[in-house]
């Protein structure tokens, strides 16, 4: 039974650290489209501004799950995968 537990916390510690290293690359690659002076609207650009800022304080707060699917809202505004 402890193995079990320890086994249990050693898997969600590293599924937390996988999900922190998705949203820096995410911030990344939203901060790389945006400077790449991408073809949206001045709305889209204030809600891609918008969400990544938000995704950066979700993944501040521990949030990663969170911070993934909002960075991956501005992907989608930006045309990105």
């Amino acid at each position: 039974m402890k193995r079990l537990l320890i086994a249990a916390v050693v898997t969600l510690a590293m599924t937390g650290a996988a999900q922190a290293k998705q949203c820096t690359k995410d911030m990344a690659e939203v901060d790389a489209a945006l400077a790449a002076n991408p073809q949206i609207s001045a709305e889209q650009k204030a809600e891609v501004l918008q969400l990544r800022a938000e995704g950066e304080a979700r993944h501040a707060g521990g949030q990663h799950a969170e911070s993934v699917a909002v960075l991956a809202q501005a992907k989608a505004i930006l045309g990105l995968k």
